[in-house]
């Protein structure tokens, strides 16, 4: 019984540094709740005798659940509708290559940070989290990669160049663009700018709405936004959030959220939206809460 509350105890003080790797790659509390969980139901079943690096260990596991959880096809079709304000400022990534410093403020990812590591590959995002956020060596990303050294550095290099590399006309920052994004599309809907709303849309963007009894899909920028310039109520009681971490907004109405639309931005424009206007799920999440 000993060595069993040991091992917990050794897992527990590892904790909050397993939720801010998790938190960084996943960009949703619930999902690194469930890999940091996940990760201890593998340390029970192991025995602990042989880990010689238990820290390590944890690391490359719950990297490795969460490179699953990346690449699963629940990640791709369903989102946590995890709400937060939209910070008013944006954060500074000097700083980041200190593990500690890093897990202090893991709930408070950058904006513009998660719009990028949201166009890198899991493998991009993992290399690039491990080694240039929390400090662990390159080769013992490799082991968690299941490739070379040589090969990670390259993966953290192209995930480094993105994130650093400032566009030669300054343009903004993914986060500062995408908020532009949402206040330019919640504009030309209270207008009824129905030109504006074309020009926020991609040519073939995707609008799924789910109501709980009923789901809808609309296909294409015209018939989107035709459909936009009909909610000018609801756009002026909506406010820009953050929805698993991306650009969002939620409809507000006597305090209560009672909608909540989630953007993909591709290029500059906006790809897909993702309405939730089932009232029972949008109470789970807390949303109402959150933007209160």
């Amino acid at each position: 019984m000993t060595g069993e509350i040991s091992l917990a105890e050794r897992f527990e003080a590892q904790r909050p540094r397993l939720r801010a790797i998790a938190v960084q790659l996943l960009g949703s509390n619930r999902d690194a709740d469930d890999a940091v969980q996940e990760a201890w139901l593998r340390l029970a079943r192991t025995d602990a005798a042989s880990i010689d690096n238990l820290d390590a260990w944890l690391t490359t596991v719950v990297s490795r659940i969460c490179l699953d959880i990346l690449g699963s096809a629940r990640v791709r079709r369903e989102r946590a509708w995890q709400v937060e304000r939209w910070p008013d400022e944006p954060a500074d990534l000097e700083g980041w290559g200190d593990p500690e410093e890093a897990a202090v403020s893991a709930d408070r990812v950058s904006v513009a940070l998660l719009m990028v590591l949201e166009q890198l590959s899991p493998a991009e995002r993992i290399a690039f989290v491990l080694h240039d956020v929390f400090a662990v060596p390159f080769d013992d990303v490799a082991r968690t990669l299941d490739r070379s050294p040589d090969a990670v550095r390259q993966l953290a290099s192209r995930a480094r160049r993105r994130l650093q590399g400032a566009p030669e006309d300054d343009a903004p920052s993914a986060g500062s663009a995408c908020r532009a994004i949402v206040a330019a599309w919640l504009a030309a809907v209270q207008d009824g700018d129905l030109r504006a709303l074309l020009a926020l849309l991609s040519d073939g963007a995707v609008l799924h709405a789910d109501y709980g009894s009923s789901s809808e899909t609309l296909r294409g920028a015209a018939e989107i936004a035709a459909r936009a310039t009909l909610a000018a109520r609801l756009a002026a009681h909506s406010q820009p959030v953050l929805i698993d971490g991306l650009p969002g907004v939620a409809v507000v109405e006597r305090g209560r959220v009672v909608s909540l639309m989630a953007f993909t931005v591709a290029e500059g424009r906006i790809a897909r939206l993702d309405v939730l206007g089932d009232l029972a799920r949008i109470d789970e999440t807390g949303a109402s809460a959150a933007v209160g």
